[in-house]
């Protein structure tokens, strides 16, 4: 649980090689954004409103693994995961998951709502380094590029 989704505050730790993101947006206000926010989070709706397919959207689950899917260029790209850590308080709601074999990059990412008064936003979380096997350890720069994106959408994935 490297990535902390149950802490406001994202303790500085050795990345032993990992790249470390953490950028949150502002996503709405309200007690009706919360709850659709908080709701959504745990149910992957940031990846699949960010153009991923998750084999399976029921809230996520500790220890449950499940397969995550890109298309790029007419390219199935399979991404099996686990979640590592589920958080569901009055006022942060969400979740991180680990990469495994056969994943394009090596890591954990977390996607975590939390509100502020009435302000709610939502932070991602992130330890990326190159996947262990060929292909993906040369593409490793083009999937940075790639990851860069992909959190801009997230970011606007909940609003």
């Amino acid at each position: 649980m490297a990535t902390h989704p149950e802490l406001p505050t994202w303790p500085e730790g050795r990345s032993d090689g990992f790249r470390r993101s953490e950028i949150t947006a502002l996503i709405g206000h309200g007690d009706g954004c919360w709850e659709r926010a908080s709701r959504d989070v745990l149910r992957w709706c940031v990846k699949t409103r960010s153009g991923f397919t998750v084999d399976d959207q029921r809230t996520t689950t500790p220890g449950e693994t499940l397969e995550i899917t890109a298309r790029v260029a007419g390219v199935t790209i399979r991404e099996p995961v686990q979640v590592v850590a589920v958080v569901d308080t009055p006022s942060r709601v969400g979740f991180s998951y680990r990469t495994l074999p056969g994943h394009p990059v090596s890591g954990e990412e977390a996607f975590i709502v939390h509100r502020d008064g009435d302000a709610v936003f939502l932070t991602i979380r992130s330890l990326t380094a190159p996947a262990g096997r060929q292909p993906w350890r040369a593409l490793y720069p083009l999937l940075r590029v790639a990851q860069v994106v992909a959190r801009r959408r997230y970011l606007r994935a909940l609003r």
